[in-house]
């Protein structure tokens, strides 16, 4: 295993924190994937920026995914070990931060012109090596390490039917192969399960920007300025009035894959999969 005592370095390198933490547990792994990692910058910001999940997790739920799909022969196990590893790692997370939200942890708003503006004097003088996601990225990237880990240790997990990753089945249906589909596995019911901002959207905009990184290898996908994952919003908010909060939308939460799997199975969130999944 390699060191994570590096975390501020890499994110100077990546930019932004979805990326650090991809590429950070990726090559923890032993398997940095730079298409797959430049991919999740929209996902930064708690999705473009909208204050939702930390970026952080983002990041590292899909490296759990990559992870999981190189172990597993099985798809199905490699989707349902995704998710429950996924559950690790947002229980470490708000074990060090006692919130998902990157708003919370911030303290601004970034969706909007004076948050960013507040938030970038505030970084400025603080120093970017001493800014509040510097050292959070810092603070948490070895504890990440070791919830993933254990995570994707666990062998506990007792397949009785076919598990269902709404943010895998949006992959599917925008194309994405066995490999893809298991990295955005985690993304399910707002994040290993939490409840919190949808996954199926985080795995639309994922899918969305990484077809753009496969056609502008080594360049950095637009982030702020982003129509394709702007228009992916609006038409998923439009839909759910506003609302995000994949618990909310669902009216229920998950506690396993399998009430997941079988809230999927029997038609659950069918519609949204298929305004995400539109052209």
């Amino acid at each position: 295993m390699k060191t994570t005592q590096d975390a501020k370095k890499v994110f100077r390198e990546c930019g932004t924190c979805s990326q650090t933490f991809g590429h950070l547990l990726n090559r923890e792994f032993g398997h940095p994937k730079e298409t797959e990692e430049r991919a999740l910058d929209p996902l930064a910001g708690g999705i473009m920026n909208t204050g939702h999940q930390c970026g952080m997790l983002w990041g590292t739920a899909m490296a759990i995914g990559a992870e999981s799909f190189r172990r597993h022969n099985d798809p199905d196990r490699a989707i349902a070990v995704a998710v429950t590893a996924t559950q690790h790692i947002v229980e470490s997370f708000v074990k060090r931060t006692n919130t998902v939200n990157c708003r919370e942890i911030t303290g601004y708003d970034l969706s909007s012109v004076l948050g960013l503006v507040k938030f970038g004097l505030k970084t400025m003088l603080t120093g970017m090596d001493n800014s509040l996601c510097f050292n959070l990225a810092e603070q948490w990237a070895p504890e990440a390490v070791q919830a993933a880990t254990e995570g994707l240790a666990d062998e506990q997990i007792d397949l009785t039917q076919k598990p269902f990753s709404c943010a895998s089945e949006v992959a599917k249906k925008m194309g994405a192969n066995e490999e893809e589909m298991v990295m955005v596995a985690g993304f399910a019911g707002g994040l290993g399960l939490s409840g919190n901002a949808c996954g199926a959207l985080g795995a639309a905009i994922w899918m969305k920007t990484l077809a753009w990184c496969k056609d502008n290898p080594g360049k950095t996908p637009p982030f702020l300025i982003n129509p394709s994952a702007k228009k992916i919003i609006k038409a998923f908010k439009d839909e759910t009035d506003d609302e995000m909060i994949c618990s909310k939308i669902c009216g229920k939460g998950f506690k396993t894959i399998e009430e997941h799997s079988e809230f999927i199975r029997n038609g659950g969130c069918e519609k949204i999969i298929n305004i995400l999944t539109q052209p």
